[in-house]
């Protein structure tokens, strides 16, 4: 596991935690320098993706991990955490275990699946080969590139650093990571007190993911947002100001 703390020491606690097949140095590339300004962040490398030759084991181990250096380091308390796609995932746990407290967890977008032990691993089976070999070839490489150009708007700089991503970790961990999260349930209506859910909503993902933000957590903060799926780091400023603003304003949210 790797945690880098960077920005504003002096600053609010803000956890960053990257989504499936990622490092926190792709995922949030485009928004550290702005989020540094005015936080003290602990940025996040699970195991399997943090340069070592470890392997992914499984969500909960991981979050096990996450609660020990929070309490080892911070007293067990966070001003907030804010996940990325599969990110929200550990933010939900980590609010829903109650092994430490955070006043504001921030989900970014996530699509919550969950699923049974055959569902779960007839989806890895059809998903993560498509994860870890879109890049084994020039020309694959090269049509990835395109596809996320025009699904997110993204500049050719990000989309090299994007795809490149994906070729570097282990599918091993790649695998463990997608199949787990799929296991790894949530409570319905959690409810901490003192603690805010808010949630990046990306309108164009459809109706059903907001139906279940609200299905999992009591009364969330939901702001919407007309964009693809975590847009907001891939597709410019256009993308990014909008709800780099409304991330100001939920970690100014009474609890």
């Amino acid at each position: 596991m790797q945690f880098d703390e960077m920005g504003k020491m002096d600053g609010k606690t803000l956890m960053l935690l990257p989504g499936t097949a990622c490092d926190y140095q792709t995922n949030f590339a485009a928004v550290l320098d702005p989020l540094s300004e005015k936080y003290h962040l602990i940025c996040v490398n699970y195991d399997g993706f943090d340069g070592s030759d470890t392997i992914f084991p499984d969500m909960i181990t991981v979050t096990e991990k996450i609660e020990q250096y929070i309490l080892e380091h911070f007293n067990g308390r966070l001003d907030g955490a804010i996940g990325s796609s599969l990110g929200s995932s550990f933010v939900g746990q980590l609010i829903q275990r109650k092994n430490i407290h955070m006043d504001h967890g921030i989900f970014g977008s996530p699509d919550l699946d969950q699923s049974g032990r055959f569902s779960a691993w007839l989806q890895s089976k059809l998903v993560v080969p498509l994860l870890t070999g879109f890049t084994k070839s020039e020309k694959k490489k090269a049509k990835s590139k395109e596809k996320l150009k025009k699904f997110f708007e993204m500049d050719d700089a990000s989309a090299d650093k994007f795809v490149d991503c994906f070729s570097k970790f282990n599918p091993e961990s790649v695998k463990n990571e997608y199949y787990t999260d799929l296991l790894t349930w949530l409570d319905e209506d959690i409810h901490v007190e003192h603690t805010k859910a808010h949630f990046i909503y990306a309108a164009r993902m459809g109706e059903k993911y907001l139906k279940r933000y609200r299905k999992y957590f009591r009364d969330p903060e939901i702001r919407t947002f007309d964009m693809q799926h975590e847009q907001w780091l891939f597709g410019g400023e256009k993308y990014a100001a909008p709800v780099l603003k409304a991330i100001d304003e939920f970690m100014e949210t009474p609890v």
